[in-house]
């Protein structure tokens, strides 16, 4: 366990939000923008295609960004990783408005900060997005799918959701982190080290995340369920008796 927490702490601290500028190099950052373009082109044509049905969608989807912005910057540094951890969000967004769309919801979020807070960075947006964003959307809208398939209630789906997406987005991290930083080095054992890097605040930011997801979706089920009936999250058959 020495041998393994030693090379960690000795790691250049850093006490950026999300991967931070600079940190990829450049083949690897223009990698994660291709990897990510068809995914915020599908995302606004999804976009587009739910405003046409309903347009009171929209001013949602502005709210989820926020929400989204306020709950991914709220930061614990990771000194051995180069990043820090934080809360993503994009599990709610994903269950509401659908993977494709938290894409952009995520994407825009990323881009305020990394324009305004310094946060992340503008050469690492796309790896940035690409995790929290396609792969934390994506992990949080299908466990939330498959647990709702399975017979779990809105609070059950609605906590694996969250907890899936935020582990979910830091496993992707990891990744492209190892990937970005090896050199001539061994992949493995780099992704490993980072994986265990982001446990001790990733774990329990995870469950923290599958709580307010949870709480997040049960809350308008019981206030506003006749959104969660026009965003699909429910049938009609679901309502509550009082509405």
């Amino acid at each position: 366990m020495t041998l393994v927490a030693l090379p960690l702490l000795s790691a250049t601290p850093a006490f950026a939000m999300h991967i931070s500028e600079g940190i990829l190099p450049f083949h690897w950052a223009a990698f994660w923008y291709l990897v990510l373009a068809p995914f915020v082109a599908l995302g606004v044509r999804r976009l587009n295609a739910i405003s046409r049905e309903d347009l009171s969608l929209k001013p949602l989807v502005g709210l989820l960004a926020a929400v989204v912005f306020i709950i991914s910057c709220m930061p614990i540094p990771v000194p051995t990783a180069g990043t820090c951890s934080h809360p993503c969000g994009t599990g709610v967004a994903a269950i509401l408005v659908g993977p494709l769309v938290s894409v952009l919801i995520a994407a825009v979020s990323l881009l305020i900060q990394a324009l305004f807070l310094a946060h992340g960075g503008l050469s690492t947006l796309g790896a940035n997005t690409f995790s929290m964003g396609v792969v934390g959307s994506f992990a949080g809208w299908l466990a939330f799918r498959g647990a709702r398939r399975l017979g779990g209630s809105l609070a059950v789906a609605g906590f694996v959701a969250g907890l899936l997406a935020d582990w979910a987005t830091y496993a992707a991290t990891a990744l492209i982190l190892s990937l970005g930083i090896r050199g001539e080095a061994s992949f493995t054992p780099l992704f490993v080290k980072v994986v265990l890097a982001f446990l001790p605040t990733q774990l329990p930011l995870g469950i923290l995340e599958g709580v307010i997801t949870a709480g997040m979706v049960t809350l308008l089920y019981r206030k506003r369920p006749d959104l969660l009936v026009k965003m699909r999250v429910i049938t009609e058959k679901e309502l509550p008796a009082h509405a």
